[in-house]
């Protein structure tokens, strides 16, 4: 059974994600303690917390400046803890997560994909102040029909906005200026969508609005020793397998402003084979989407705690 490894992006940390792991497993403990090193300051203070006051813990480890290091740090702890049972024949990762796929897949090292998330975290919360703008989530409605009711906000002069994560069938998340946000909330729900959410972001992820941060992270991303990977990566943009480290390089810049094509990407690794899913990190949100996208009968596993590491051991 062809299996693929997926890591998660924003919005599946908690402060205490990877706590259990450093305290029983040396493997990730080195990567964790490696992180600290790397970056100069404590991160698995802001990912473990120190028992102070539980809402401050929590809104710190939510900048995306340390949201973003902290998956990435979680997921690459894990996988050295499942040694030489961390079997895969391709890797993709949800936004953020696609930084992880591609250290996972040795297309980087651990020390340079740290680096990189960070400077991107810090770049695009910048964006994020240069330029506010929002996010949300639209349930219901076909791609082609979002996509058109986005042009006609835009076209109508209330700003910018664009399908930013197409996560699932009828399960899409727009961003943009928040009064264009709020044109083509209004519109889905005149179109018969089931359910608008806004979402509680710092800035409008995966749009023009995050075009601040791309100087940077293109100079970043240059400095970057990238190699071809041992599996191929799923990219966002491109829904496609991919080894070649120019166009890796070009993508993953190309990704802060163009969509994240989740949906189209676990549906090309179906009809490339592939049955069998594996989500490293903290939560399960890739798991429902894969289950929403391919069939509840989908086969996934999630690893990112002791107990569920412990389990996939056997």
């Amino acid at each position: 059974m062809k299996t693929a490894f997926l890591f998660p992006g924003q919005g599946s940390q908690f402060v205490g994600m990877g706590r259990d792991l450093y305290e029983h497993n040396t493997a990730a403990r080195a990567v964790f303690e490696e992180a600290n090193n790397v970056l100069g300051f404590s991160l698995t203070d802001l990912m473990f917390g120190k028992g102070g006051d539980s809402d401050a813990e929590a809104d710190e480890l939510r900048k995306t400046q340390n949201t973003q290091p902290a998956l990435y740090v979680h997921a690459l702890a894990t996988l050295a803890a499942m040694k030489e049972a961390a079997v895969f024949e391709a890797t993709a990762g949800h936004s953020l997560g696609e930084y992880s796929a591609l250290a996972a897949a040795g297309a980087c090292t651990f020390a340079d994909g740290l680096r990189a998330v960070r400077l991107r975290g810090e770049l695009m919360a910048q964006a994020g102040t240069e330029r506010s703008g929002t996010m949300a989530a639209i349930i219901g409605m076909a791609n082609d029909t979002l996509e058109a009711l986005c042009s006609e906000a835009t076209e109508a002069g209330e700003g910018v906005v664009q399908p930013a994560n197409f996560n699932s069938p009828g399960q899409i998340v727009v961003s943009g200026d928040v009064s264009a946000v709020a044109r083509t909330m209004a519109l889905a729900t005149e179109k018969g969508a089931t359910k608008v959410v806004p979402l509680s972001v710092s800035g409008a992820f995966h749009s023009p609005l995050m075009a601040f941060a791309v100087p940077g992270l293109g100079t970043g991303l240059q400095k970057m020793d990238l190699c071809s990977p041992q599996v191929p990566v799923y990219l966002n943009v491109t829904a496609k397998p991919e080894t070649q480290p120019a166009v890796i390089r070009e993508m993953l810049l190309a990704q802060l402003t163009a969509p994240v094509r989740w949906a189209q990407t676990l549906e090309q690794m179906k009809a490339d084979g592939f049955e069998r899913f594996v989500e490293v990190g903290p939560g399960n949100v890739l798991s429902g989407l894969v289950k929403r996208t391919l069939g509840r009968t989908t086969p996934t596993v999630q690893v990112g705690t002791l107990d569920q590491l412990t389990k996939f051991l056997g």
